[in-house]
């Protein structure tokens, strides 16, 4: 009996990219204690609830741009899009429109921006670190085009519903924003380690001679990769109106660091073929955490972003160094 429990934890820790998950894990738990010392109200049920719905935005994108790392790519108009998508669908609700209507048109925009980002890389063949910084800056062009380059009037009483929908109402006694990116994570974890279009994910990252080869479809996995990424960020710019009640133009601002965070500290490998969803949970927990428990400590917003952005490199630096070795120095003869 003893064995096999030992040879259960050996398979579970044998997944690949479990072993920086259980780590980051340890890490958010020691967070947590630490934080919680430091002001009990930290484990407050009021900021533990109002913690969980500041996080799922983030963690919302994390799961976009996962998928678009395990790939060995980036999205650099994960934020552009997310404010787009709050401008546009703002700016039709207060123009009269039916708030679901104007929830539809804004997602199949947003996805019309991930197959064009798809196509530009597999496609066309450009960096994914130029092409998504066009598409960032055509997005914000149009987050600022739409309501004339002004923020929008609130989006009135007619969308009470679709603000509580997306933010303010609760079920089962939790924020909706919560089961929101409960449900994407469940249903983009299944696609991404239950499916072929998971496993093409995957061998693209790892080694796409290799993938091509084997007969994967390099260019419809890319832009699969990046219309998830495009919707995810769309979901969280409907958030993010009905957060405010209007559509802001700068909405989505650093959302592109906060979803690489989330995704390199759970242990998504930047140099693709290795990430694991539950991985960027704990990711975007951490960030969250640390956001909130540095808030509690009155610590100002700038060396919050510093703490941030030191975590951010050393994450990258340490899977470098493990991905590819330790650079050695050459002895001296």
């Amino acid at each position: 009996m003893e064995k096999e429990k030992q040879s259960a934890l050996k398979k579970f820790l044998a997944i690949r990219g479990m072993g920086q998950v259980v780590t980051v894990t340890v890490g958010l738990i020691v967070l947590c204690i630490v934080f919680g010392i430091m002001n009990p109200n930290f484990f407050s049920s009021r900021n533990i609830g109002n913690l969980l719905r500041q996080i799922a935005p983030i963690l919302i994108v994390g799961i976009g741009q996962s998928y678009v790392l395990i790939t060995g790519n980036i999205d650099l108009s994960i934020g552009s899009v997310l404010g787009m998508s709050c401008m546009i669908s703002a700016t039709l609700m207060t123009k009269g429109m039916n708030p679901w209507v104007a929830v539809i048109l804004t997602v199949i925009i947003c996805i019309l921006t991930g197959v064009l980002n798809g196509l530009l890389v597999a496609q066309c063949k450009l960096p994914p670190f130029i092409a998504t910084l066009g598409t960032m800056t055509v997005a914000r062009g149009v987050a600022q085009f739409v309501n004339g380059n002004y923020n929008t009037d609130a989006i009135g009483e007619e969308a009470e519903f679709f603000r509580d929908v997306f933010y303010y109402g609760k079920t089962a006694g939790i924020f909706n924003p919560v089961w929101i990116a409960l449900i994407l994570f469940l249903v983009f974890n299944f696609l991404l380690s239950r499916t072929r279009t998971g496993r093409h994910t995957y061998a693209i990252g790892s080694n796409i001679d290799a993938a091509k080869l084997s007969g994967v479809n390099v260019v419809a996995t890319t832009v699969k990769v990046y219309v998830v990424s495009a919707f995810c960020s769309c979901i969280a710019g409907l958030i993010t109106c009905a957060t405010a009640g209007m559509g802001t133009m700068d909405a989505g601002n650093s959302y592109e660091m906060y979803a690489v965070a989330a995704s390199v500290i759970g242990g998504v490998s930047t140099l693709g073929g290795q990430g694991l969803l539950i991985g960027t949970v704990i990711g975007a927990a951490i960030w969250g955490v640390l956001q909130n428990g540095l808030q509690f400590a009155g610590a100002p917003v700038v060396i919050r972003n510093i703490v941030i952005g030191i975590i951010v490199v050393v994450s990258v630096l340490l899977d470098v160094i493990i991905r590819t070795g330790a650079p050695r120095k050459k002895k001296v003869k």
